[in-house]
């Protein structure tokens, strides 16, 4: 990761917890594990007002399964 860059996430499980997570600023994917897999964020060029500030805001695009 980045030094402290930040972005919001949209879509994806409405049980996913963290909205605000630690991005690559050059980044245009960010994965993250949750409940046996990972799921996938695609960077958009939307920003979004949080109570971190104005983030990129990177909206959910797949999932994928982590083998046992």
């Amino acid at each position: 990761m980045d030094d402290g860059a930040k972005a919001f996430l949209e879509g994806g499980p409405g049980d996913l917890r963290e909205r605000v997570v630690a991005a690559e600023s050059s980044g245009t994917e960010i994965k993250i594990p949750f409940q046996g897999g990972y799921e996938h964020f695609t960077a958009t060029p939307r920003q979004r007002e949080t109570t971190e500030g104005r983030l990129q805001v990177y909206e959910w695009s797949s999932r994928t399964e982590i083998a046992e």
